[in-house]
């Protein structure tokens, strides 16, 4: 569970982190525990965090940056209302906005930004209208739908669930931020592997003939997997 002290959602260029009102090292504390309990959902991302009116100072940001980066998370905005936070922000090479000017340049096809230029929200969810090629990450803490393939080398990582109208030959995590009761669902599914909270499972070797749809849970502590039909 999120603690009250944070908010998470996802942007175009990754995640947005809002910190509310309180000292800024129980803060830190507090998100340097929440990501140490979800290392799977933020391990390689890139992060945008919102400190609303709070006044920082230089090494206040770079101790954010530097816990950030212990867990293999990349700090590239800081989010103020605060003038002399915003002048830190800058001195530190962070950006201050998010306007499409200032996001980080992209890393080739497979940057997450592009991604989610071609998403939409639904409810707490996610809509992607393409298929993800090898290399391409999509990661949001709520749920995610694709509306095309997930080919192998692409990676698809949701606080919720995860449902694929289309192939699934790559790795995809469900209930990323512990939650059990996510389901995988996929017209195809064949990844390379397949995670639902802290659980791990594979395709088996042999394929079938014949693809049918399928939805994957937990159930007696491990992954299954059953046709995925209307009165599911």
């Amino acid at each position: 569970m999120i603690p009250k002290t944070l908010t998470i959602k996802g942007i175009r260029q990754g995640l947005l982190i809002t910190l509310s009102e309180g000292e800024w090292g129980p803060q830190l504390d507090a998100l340097g525990a929440y990501l140490s309990a979800n290392p799977a959902f933020f391990r390689g991302g890139r992060v945008a965090l919102d400190v609303g009116a709070r006044r920082l100072n230089g090494p206040e940001i770079r101790a954010a940056a530097e816990l950030l980066a212990h867990h293999e998370v990349e700090l590239w905005a800081v989010l103020s209302t605060d003038p002399t936070t915003e002048a830190a922000v800058q001195e530190l090479g962070l950006v201050i906005d998010l306007g499409p000017s200032a996001a980080p340049p992209a890393a080739g096809p497979a940057a997450e930004d592009e991604l989610s230029r071609s998403a939409g929200p639904l409810a707490d969810g996610l809509v992607i209208r393409r298929t993800l090629r090898s290399g391409q990450i999509l990661r949001h803490p709520g749920h995610i739908v694709v509306i095309g393939d997930v080919n192998p080398g692409a990676e698809v990582v949701a606080g919720g669930d995860i449902v694929v109208w289309g192939r699934v030959r790559g790795l995809v995590h469900a209930g990323a931020l512990g939650e059990e009761g996510a389901v995988i669902c996929a017209l195809d599914l064949a990844p390379t592997q397949l995670r639902i909270a802290g659980h791990i499972a594979r395709s088996p070797d042999e394929r079938r003939s014949k693809p049918v749809p399928e939805i994957a849970m937990v159930r007696d502590e491990r992954i299954v997997a059953e046709p995925w039909s209307a009165g599911w």
